[in-house]
């Protein structure tokens, strides 16, 4: 956490109930499931890194029972962290509860591999926005297939620097470089570590 609070007394919400996610009675090999709003809200790390397994169709995981994967995609459902939960980098609150994220705020096109996710600070002039940004770009990356194109953008009027964070949010080179400092991953992994509340 930091030292200088930027926000003394953010709002905290409560979070929204998780809805019941269907899990298929079998796991078929060649089925290609969309990939919704919600599914990005409540992203899940292991389930989608078998869910790119399962599509990819090398031939090395052809032959893990379905039994297996469908139990690995229990063990997701029940214990993984998600995007909703990535937490403040000042504050022991989630994205979530602080509004800083919400499902609407979420666009998906399945068809395009593409996925915009717009987020708004507590504070105008919140310096943790790039933090909180490259928190979002680095979970959504982790997690979905490597074919979608990811953007993270400020609401618009939410932020002082509004297009200056957008534009280091989604320049690649600049995401890489800020992925180089070793202070900002180790802030970075602690936002994103699971807190089994």
């Amino acid at each position: 956490m930091v030292s200088e609070l930027i926000n003394a007394n953010p709002i905290v919400y409560e979070k929204k109930e998780r809805r019941a996610r269907s899990v298929p009675t079998a796991v078929e090999e060649y089925v290609v499931e969309p990939i919704d709003q919600q599914e990005v809200f409540d992203i899940l790390s292991l389930q989608l890194f078998w869910y790119g397994l399962c599509t990819f169709k090398s031939t090395y995981y052809r032959g893990i029972s379905k039994l297996f994967l469908l139990l690995l995609l229990l063990f997701s459902l029940t214990f993984l962290n998600h995007v909703r939960d990535i937490k403040d980098p000042e504050h022991p609150y989630s994205l979530e509860e602080l509004k800083v994220i919400t499902e609407d705020a979420i666009e998906v096109d399945d068809q395009q591999s593409y996925v915009r996710i717009t987020f708004t600070p507590t504070v105008e002039h919140c310096s943790m926005a790039t933090i909180i940004g490259l928190c979002l770009r680095v979970k959504l990356l982790r997690s979905l297939p490597s074919r979608y194109k990811v953007d993270i953008r400020v609401a618009p009027g939410s932020h002082a620097s509004e297009s200056a964070v957008n534009k280091q949010l989604n320049d690649k080179e600049r995401v890489a470089a800020a992925l180089e400092n070793p202070n900002l991953v180790d802030m970075v992994d602690e936002c994103l570590a699971p807190s089994y509340d």
